[in-house]
């Protein structure tokens, strides 16, 4: 493992999407990856944060995310979406600076490996020019929802709003 330490860029940061489904395989990914000597650092929303103690590997830092339990719901998927992804922007990239300006030559920052609902992600490490990769977190199938999801209006597929 030190011999991986040793590697230009040896620090993975992972941006979790705030919800069980999704904390769960981020966070076995991100242990896999430690076993392969990356150092950790996990940057989530303050919104149903996961439990440090499961994983005292890992560096976990919280961004704001201006939201109170109320105002999400599992009705609004949509708006829950929308706002993390309009809300957290800013926070993690001032997070991720503060990383850059602190970091340790052979411990610098190689990649951003974001839950694919949290694709602001990208948008930050570009700015940071900083490698980015999207992970889905769920089944195959919903790569095929979310391009319905786009172009559900524009070109007549079924709205999924008030189905849940």
């Amino acid at each position: 493992m030190e011999k991986h330490r040793e590697q230009k860029g040896s620090r993975l940061v992972f941006v979790l999407y705030p919800f069980q489904g999704h904390i769960n395989p981020m966070l076995q990914l991100a242990t896999i990856m430690y076993s392969k000597g990356f150092s950790i650092t996990i940057v989530h929303p303050q919104f149903n944060s996961p439990d440090p103690s499961k994983h005292p590997q890992f560096t976990f830092t919280p961004i704001s995310d201006d939201l109170s339990q109320g105002e999400v719901s599992p009705a609004d998927l949509f708006g829950a979406i929308s706002a993390l992804n309009k809300n957290c922007e800013e926070p993690l990239k001032e997070c991720i600076q503060k990383m850059l300006k602190a970091e340790d030559t052979h411990d610098r920052i190689s990649c951003i490996i974001y839950d694919g609902l949290m694709y602001f992600a990208q948008s930050v490490a570009d700015h940071l020019k900083l490698p980015g990769m999207s992970v889905r977190t769920s089944a195959a199938v919903t790569v095929l929802a979310f391009a319905v999801f786009r172009r559900r209006d524009e070109q007549g597929y079924i709205s999924f709003l008030g189905m849940c």
